[in-house]
């Protein structure tokens, strides 16, 4: 078997590291990006096989698969979907139209790409499916809702597709990183300053921590590791006979994941209320 994977969301971080490895690992790589300069500019790094998904366009993800299926052959053993980006803000400055655009690329293009393989796994009878998420899936946090109800509705997704294919060779895993190094705070302060009207909303004092963060030199919280650690957990669900339903990579996501079993309610609002700067 040939092992082919589509990787989400390459033009830097996490996406990019993972396509990194996996071809190092000779993998049959198609890495994807958003904008078509980085799609030039992947294939002058050395990828052979760089294709352009807009996960905000169905039209784009229906011919970036199609281009993808025909370099591969018209199979897909593995997919991994890490494209999209936060919105911050807070919940009562977020118009209908922000917050639309952020599900139409973390849950709806996501969701869309995903359906579409899934018709290819089942008929050529494998395949592996991963969906990159986050601790803001498990766990709430001020200034990050539509990213949060983004992520929270991919891991309803995801749990209920997985139980759905469970008599199929289809496999489902989530990762949940925490604090990644990457690009994600700049692009999230790009679209805070250009979605959210800050001078208008009474959450001035939560602006200016927010900005503070999304600008800090280095790792913005304790716990941030390399976008290596979140490729090694993909690796495994990619090549263990009995891949996990959810892999968590930092001690930040361990400590979330424990407190949402074990802590009541507004305790845990009281630790997460804390995140906001």
């Amino acid at each position: 078997m040939r092992y082919s994977v589509l990787v989400t969301g390459c033009s830097s971080g996490i996406g990019l590291e993972a396509a990194k490895i996996l071809q190092q690992k000779n993998y049959f790589v198609v890495a994807s990006c958003r904008k078509n300069e980085d799609v030039a500019r992947l294939k002058q790094e050395g990828f052979k096989h760089v294709v352009q998904i807009d996960l905000a366009d169905s039209e784009s993800i229906a011919s970036g698969l199609a281009e993808t299926l025909k370099i591969t052959g018209g199979e897909l053993f593995g997919l991994f979907n890490n494209g999209a980006y936060g919105q911050p803000g807070a919940v009562e400055d977020l118009s209908v139209d922000v917050l639309r655009k952020q599900f139409e690329v973390n849950v709806f293009g996501t969701h869309d790409l995903t359906t579409r393989v899934v018709r290819v796994m089942l008929q050529q009878g494998y395949g592996r499916i991963v969906h990159n998420s986050s601790v803001l899936g498990l766990v709430a946090a001020p200034f990050r809702g539509a990213y949060n109800a983004s992520k929270f509705a991919l891991e309803g997704l995801t749990d209920t597709m997985r139980m759905e294919l469970r008599d199929t060779p289809i496999h489902v895993s989530l990762i949940e990183p925490g604090p990644i190094t990457s690009r994600f705070r700049e692009n999230a302060l790009k679209a805070l300053q250009a979605n959210i009207d800050m001078d208008a909303s009474r959450h001035q004092q939560g602006y200016k921590e927010a900005i503070a963060r999304l600008t800090k030199q280095g790792p913005a919280a304790r716990g941030t590791l390399p976008a290596s650690a979140v490729v090694e957990k993909l690796l495994h669900a990619f090549e263990s006979s009995r891949p996990k339903p959810r892999y968590y990579v930092t001690w930040p996501t361990y400590a979330a994941g424990m407190m949402k079993r074990l802590l009541p309610t507004r305790l845990l609002d009281r630790i997460m209320a804390g995140q906001g700067n």
